[in-house]
């Protein structure tokens, strides 16, 4: 290793992260510095500067930029050289790191029973290297004085939402929702759900099982028929998931709009529209239905 590289490094080891317990939590640097680029908005860059040395003995040098911070981290594997890269990002970043948990810290405060809803959220998907939750503000309503904002909070095939006086204030409490439907999916209070695996619609041609079957045979004309149900009861056998998501924007003749998206390999996105979002979710949920038919019966 080189005396620069290892100079940073060892400055990196011997220098503590700001006292937030993330070192405590067992993060890697790299989890801790991808934490702090999603809260300053500066995403950590990686590139891969030199890979050299024999095959039984190779050396790795990574860079990090990180905003105006760049630094370089050397290791005898990709992994061990973008972690020397982090701990070194790190040392130079800790004032600024520092600055960042501080301003970051008010707005975990009040909204509901669980404060640091977001946050938690946040932290999980990095921790389990999910998409990061996405928040759609679906509506404004009101006067000026008491405006009501609807928000939605997306993580992965899940989605909750919520309505505050403030578009802060609406993401909390969505935030807070998909925590609690989080635990109840977990069937305790430490969330331990994971995503299910994308079934690959391919197999859906080769599947015999009870639902699929009876897609295949029946048809999808029925008035009053509750797709929803039998979206449910057939994503349950087959093993994916379904997120419904409401569309702000009514169509030109005012009805309101639904997407339904299965966690299938590739994702299948179908439309409804309908006289209520419960309407417009039951006519997306037939369109879902009614692809899923057609590939199931094709052989």
């Amino acid at each position: 290793m080189s005396q620069e590289l290892h100079q940073s490094a060892v400055a990196a080891s011997q220098t503590s992260v700001p006292k937030n317990d993330v070192q405590k939590a067992s993060k890697t640097p790299i989890q801790i510095l991808n934490e702090y680029g999603t809260k300053s908005g500066k995403l950590p860059a990686y590139v891969l500067e030199k890979a050299e040395g024999e095959v039984h003995q190779p050396n790795f040098v990574f860079s990090v930029t990180v905003g105006d911070v760049s630094c370089k981290g050397e290791g005898s594997s990709k992994k061990a050289a973008k972690h020397m890269a982090a701990e070194a990002a790190l040392h130079a970043l800790q004032e600024d790191i520092a600055a960042v948990s501080a301003v970051v810290k008010p707005d975990n405060d009040a909204v509901g029973t669980n404060p640091n809803a977001v946050g938690t959220l946040q932290e999980l998907a990095l921790l389990r290297s999910w998409r990061l939750p996405e928040y759609i503000v679906l509506k404004e309503a009101g006067p000026l004085h008491r405006r009501e904002f609807t928000v939605t909070c997306r993580l992965l095939c899940l989605s909750e939402t919520a309505v505050g006086s403030s578009k802060k204030a609406a993401k909390k409490a969505a935030a807070e929702k998909m925590v609690e439907k989080l635990k109840a999916l977990s069937g305790s209070s430490e969330i331990t759900w994971t995503p299910k695996p994308r079934v690959h619609l391919e197999n859906l041609r080769n599947s015999s099982e009870e639902k699929i079957s009876a897609l295949r045979r029946n048809p999808l004309s029925i008035p009053n028929t509750d797709y929803i149900q039998l979206m449910s009861e057939l994503s349950m056998e087959q093993s994916f998931d379904v997120a419904y998501l409401d569309i702000d924007e009514l169509t030109a003749n005012g009805q309101y709009q639904c997407l339904a998206e299965l966690s299938t390999s590739p994702v299948t996105v179908c439309h409804g529209t309908g006289i209520s979002h419960s309407n417009a979710h039951n006519a997306a949920a037939h369109s879902a239905l009614q692809y899923v038919k057609i590939i199931a019966s094709n052989k």
